[in-house]
């Protein structure tokens, strides 16, 4: 099976860890995106499965920084734990979008050419939890996913 493994700087993600961290207790009772039903007798139900999933993933993202990780600086990425690690990052940068980045430009905020240094202290750590997921994103999709030949 093939693994990778990032090593971090923990000084650098630990206040990352704390945006992230926030921002899935935010996503703990709501979906990251309204979806579209496509039968209203099934929504309940059908956003329930939903909101499970999203739960599930949250905690595998969110279990990559353990008690090993400040040990070592190291997560582990593997064919087991990365589409729910993929999701994870998505969702969590779907309500840092609406909740921070609303007002940006989609084109900008993708391609991180956006003057941080304008930005308050606290929207300075989301911005960097919101390229720290889509770099983490990058890496599982550059190195794990099975669509991509090499």
């Amino acid at each position: 099976m093939k693994r990778v493994e990032v090593k971090l700087n923990l000084d650098a993600v630990a206040p990352l860890l704390d945006v992230m961290k926030a921002t899935a207790d935010q996503l703990e009772p709501a979906l990251a995106t309204d979806p579209q039903v496509p039968d209203p007798d099934f929504a309940d139900a059908w956003k329930g499965e939903l909101l499970a999933g999203q739960k599930t993933d949250l905690a595998v993202l969110l279990g990559l920084f353990d008690s090993d990780f400040f040990a070592s600086g190291v997560i582990a990425l593997d064919p087991t734990n990365s589409e729910p690690i993929l999701r994870a990052c998505a969702a969590i940068r779907l309500k840092l979008r609406a909740d921070h980045f609303k007002d940006l430009e989609e084109e900008h905020l993708e391609a991180g050419d956006i003057d941080v240094d304008d930005f308050a202290e606290p929207l300075r750590r989301a911005f960097a939890a919101y390229v720290f997921l889509a770099t983490l994103q990058e890496v599982i999709v550059q190195h794990l996913d099975p669509t991509v030949m090499e």
